[in-house]
């Protein structure tokens, strides 16, 4: 069983209350940031979101073993870059830039 890069113990409360979303193993057991983050309509107990490092490929999706369900400040601790687009509504995409940035590239608002 692949292990993942932060400790549970390890874990700050950066951004909590958010609920549940989906991360892929590529941020969760390899360590990579978060390239790549999308909102979808919530269903409790999930918000939504989807934090991937943009180079999954359709292949790597299709395998249900390389996303799983994790509460948002576990991912904020992988990447708190992602903590300033928490709130943003459902249809808002997120990319990280060339010089490490996170913007949204797309938002309904």
């Amino acid at each position: 069983m692949e292990e993942f890069k932060i400790n549970k113990k390890d874990l700050k409360p950066i951004a909590v209350g958010y609920g549940a979303c989906y991360a892929t193993g590529l941020v969760m057991k390899k360590g990579m940031k978060v390239g790549y983050m999308y909102r979808e309509e919530p269903s409790d107990p999930m918000n939504g979101w989807v934090f991937m490092s943009g180079t999954e490929s359709q292949e790597y999706m299709d395998d249900a073993d390389n996303i799983a369900i994790y509460d948002t400040n576990t991912v904020a601790n992988y990447d708190p870059k992602i903590i300033p687009f928490i709130e943003c509504p459902v249809g808002t995409e997120c990319e990280r830039t060339a010089d490490g940035k996170l913007q949204i590239i797309q938002s309904n608002t």
